[in-house]
């Protein structure tokens, strides 16, 4: 298939990009130079909540820092106020004893609380925590069992969960009840005055738990003060945010995207962010657009394609340009970002181990519809081979980055052995495998333990699930490799149906082959399909295919936390 190129001119740019010429700026790129856009102490130690909200008080302090809604009510906070607040629980946790490097967990779903609580642990020098408000109690005994937190901040609801762990932290704060510890009683009590913790560039700041790269369950992934840094550049390279923008990530704040897109980044460079605690409703979400002049919009591919099956009406908006994240992004989500919104979609690359992103496409770069992007400037791509030897253009392999860039994990918490794995010679291997063109793109292939091996040939998941999106009946698709005698593996298709009262039945089945094998390849077919009525995915929006093939194959499901309800 030809590759549609979209050049800057089709990007419609509103306003000059903060990055005007990649070649250029990645040719001289210095991280010590980007360093001077962050605020640091006069003996050369920083803090990011500090950066976040402490250093806009001056002269912004009465600048919206927050807008947030749930589906009941709204309110808003400025940076001012968000300083004063997290300076009041930064004193309730002293009072409570904690002190540089404790772990404290957050356990909420998006309230303002989660947001003052989280700023408040970085000013104590605290490392935070936050878990995804899904997590049943099995998912947060297992990430409490990993690192001890002796705070866990949550509500009544959630508490539940945690009131059945057997080795319960000995800090309970609660966000709505006074039968713990009271949130809203040590608030009122609380100075607002707070001497923050002066912090190492290596100090930690996250410790964010995931299912890891190199592919066990549940690792709690450290990430320092530093990453800053390369946060905020990535934040106005990429998503492009300039001072004025209201900006809106969609991703829940448990993820490492939400925390440091949707909290960290914005609120470094000074911008207007939006919360909301709800679940997903389309119109919904195309209000929140409209009502608060979004600008910029950071997303998943699959919430665009939850988009489009719902048709939402689309007024005229403010939007000036989308990112998304989460997993490889399909030419149809593109197409159809491009149709109603008059915007070119630009894909994101990058893990909760890489603290940032890495690989990204720029406004000021023309966009290949497909590909990952190119290298943010202050990183070295490569594609290399399993001895670490890097490969020559339009050869797959394995995408490595060179270490060195400030927002790489600091280590796996309490287990060097697993740090150690994630690194191959003088590279550090993501897992996933890819290839770079001659002009310098980079192309996702798939994940390394997810690429589909049949009758010899190596077939990539992203590419069988992008050619089945663009069939008129398919709203969503998920492809394993299931096991075979004669071929070694098939191909399997699950497929969410745009229309539900479409008749199912052998005619669709192979309307939907045939298509696929004209448009992608005679041996990329899926040999069998199955009709499913709702994809298994984390509520960031990641599909989850090893579930799909878990089942199928009558395995164990393994850690199930992350799950959507």
């Amino acid at each position: 298939m030809k590759t549609k190129i979209y050049s800057i001119k089709e990007k419609n740019l509103r306003i000059e990009p903060n990055l005007k010429d990649y070649n250029k700026v990645y040719k001289n790129f210095k991280w010590k130079d980007a360093e001077k856009e962050i605020s640091f102490f006069s003996n050369g130690k920083l803090n990011a909540a500090y950066n976040a909200l402490d250093r806009h008080v001056e002269k912004n302090g009465n600048k919206i820092a927050l807008y947030w809604e749930s589906e009941k009510e709204k309110k808003k906070y400025t940076y001012k106020e968000l300083s004063i607040l997290s300076n009041k629980f930064a004193n309730v946790l002293k009072k409570l004893g904690v002190k540089k490097g404790d772990r404290c967990y957050i356990f909420l779903p998006r309230t303002p609380e989660l947001y003052i609580s989280f700023f408040g642990i970085l000013k104590i020098g605290a490392i935070a925590t936050i878990l995804f408000p899904a997590f049943g109690s099995w998912g947060v005994e297992q990430r409490a069992k990993k690192a001890k937190p002796i705070v866990f901040v949550t509500n009544s609801e959630l508490y539940e969960r945690i009131r059945k762990m057997k080795n319960k932290p000995k800090n309970i704060i609660l966000t709505d009840s006074d039968s713990k510890i009271s949130f809203k009683k040590e608030m009122q009590v609380a100075s607002s005055e707070f001497n923050i913790e002066k912090m190492n560039k290596d100090d930690e700041m996250l410790l964010m738990f995931t299912s890891s790269t190199a592919g066990t369950p549940i690792e709690g992934i450290v990430i320092t003060h530093y990453a800053i840094v390369q946060q905020l550049i990535t934040a106005r390279y990429v998503l492009d945010l300039h001072k004025q923008n209201v900006y809106w990530c969609t991703a829940d704040p448990g993820w490492i995207t939400g925390v440091v897109y949707g909290i960290l980044a914005p609120l470094i460079n000074g911008n207007s962010i939006i919360s909301y605690e709800g679940r997903f409703d389309a119109q919904k979400w195309i209000d929140i657009l409209a009502d608060y002049k979004v600008d910029m919009l950071y997303t998943a591919p699959t919430a665009l394609r939850m988009l489009q099956s719902a048709e939402p009406k689309i007024p005229k908006l403010n939007l000036r340009h989308v990112c998304c994240v989460g997993e490889a992004l399909n030419p149809e989500a593109i197409e159809w970002a491009k149709k109603k919104f008059g915007l070119i979609v630009h894909d994101t690359y990058w893990q909760t181990e890489t603290g940032a992103m890495m690989i990204c496409n720029f406004p000021c770069v023309p966009v290949k519809e497909g590909s990952m992007g190119k290298p943010v400037p202050g990183i070295e791509a490569e594609i290399v081979d399993k001895n670490g030897k890097i490969l020559k253009d339009r050869k797959e392999g394995d995408l490595a980055f060179k270490p060195g860039w400030p927002a790489m994990m600091k280590t796996v918490w309490e287990n060097k052995k697993m740090y150690n794995s994630y690194f191959r010679g003088k590279w550090y291997i993501t897992n996933d495998r890819a290839y770079r063109d001659r002009e310098g793109y980079f192309w996702f292939v798939g994940r390394a333990s997810e690429i589909i091996k049949t009758a010899g040939e190596r077939v990539s998941p992203f590419e069988i699930e992008s050619t089945l999106l663009e069939h008129p009946a398919v709203a969503e698709a998920a492809v394993i490799g299931k096991p075979d005698k004669l071929r070694g593996e098939i191909i399997k298709a699950f497929i969410v149906l745009r229309n539900t009262k479409i008749g199912i039945g052998d005619k669709l089945i192979e309307d939907i082959q045939q298509f696929v094998k004209k448009k992608l390849a005679g041996h990329a077919y899926p040999k069998e399909i199955e009709f499913i009525d709702k994809m298994p995915k984390t509520r960031s929006g990641k599909i989850l295919r090893r579930l799909l093939k878990a089942k199928e194959l009558h395995l164990s499901l393994g850690d199930t936390s992350m799950l959507e309800e």
